[in-house]
């Protein structure tokens, strides 16, 4: 029997006039949309439909997008699609949370407006970057930046994808070894951070006292997280471990593959853009991939898979 997996990007993924669509033709969308302006007293519409520099700024992107994808995610629903698992990529893990029932979305919207502000102000500018390694096996990765304090690997995205993550002279030395130890390229990342690095881990202790004030309710149905790329069915893990990812490698690939492991043949990336999907080709091709990321998506992916 064929299994739905719900899979949310992370931030990179947002674009001006995401959701638009979604807003002007589905009241419950609008309503997301709407009630995200008033929790955080943001203009949701002019932050996420029109151009602007806030868009690309982490404090703003995190509930921009949260707040588009959650949308888009309750449509697909309300038209009767629903999956049998979720996960999301680093801030799309919240949307996974939420989809699966632990977290409601006006949590998830709040919550996340709290991590951009943290992570983003968690090192000061200049001081930490991110690269992406492409072309080079994990294990080669992982025994080069062992060998470099102050590096880590911040994202296994798919074969021949990792991103790194660190002090930014630790990052320039991993990118010459690397680049001398054949990896095809090394580009440095245009980010305010160095995300999902051991510099995050007191912004992530201060997420914790956050995630204390948010009621999660029992699953629905497991979700699979970036920390350890395991199943989670049970939502009194669910704190510790959105508080630990700040600071932890996205494990995306093995993610993947643990829930392919287990009979998902099905993945719908809720979003926009098709970053989940391109990593997939990667993973595994034998896999169906659909991405919603407007309405007219939506009509035709519930048309098949419903």
């Amino acid at each position: 029997m064929s299994k739905i997996a719900f899979i949310f990007p992370g931030q990179g993924a947002q674009k001006a006039g995401m959701g638009k669509d979604f807003y002007e033709q589905s009241e419950t969308a609008r309503r997301i949309i709407d009630r995200a302006s008033e929790l955080l007293d943001i203009d949701m519409k002019a932050l996420c439909f029109e151009e602007n520099e806030k868009l690309d700024q982490t404090e703003y992107t995190q509930a921009a997008l949260v707040t588009v994808c959650m949308a888009m995610e309750k449509v697909l629903e309300e038209k009767g699609l629903k999956p049998d698992v979720t996960a999301g990529l680093s801030l799309g893990e919240y949307c996974a949370v939420a989809s699966a029932g632990a977290m409601s979305t006006e949590d998830a919207i709040k919550t996340v407006r709290k991590r951009g502000i943290l992570m983003e102000t968690a090192v000061p500018k200049g001081k930490g970057a991110m690269a992406a390694v492409l072309g080079m096996e994990n294990e080669a990765v992982e025994e080069i930046v062992g060998n470099i304090d102050g590096v880590t690997v911040a994202n296994y995205n798919c074969p021949g994808q990792i991103v790194i993550t660190g002090w930014t002279e630790a990052v320039d030395k991993a990118e010459k070894a690397l680049k001398d130890a054949g990896a095809r390229r090394v580009m440095i990342l245009n980010v305010s951070g160095p995300f999902h690095s051991p510099m995050l881990q007191k912004a992530g202790e201060e997420l914790q006292k956050v995630l204390e004030e948010v009621e999660l309710k029992p699953l629905a149905i497991p979700y699979v997280t970036n920390v350890t790329a395991e199943y989670i069915t049970d939502s009194s893990q669910t704190k510790e471990l959105l508080s630990r990812q700040v600071a932890s490698s996205v494990r995306w690939q093995q993610s993947m593959e643990r829930m392919i492991e287990d009979g998902v043949d099905t993945f719908v990336e809720i979003g926009p853009g098709r970053t989940l999907a391109g990593f997939m080709k990667k993973i595994d091709k034998e896999v169906r991939v659909r991405n919603v990321g407007c309405m007219e998506d939506v009509e035709k992916v519930v048309q098949e898979l419903c």
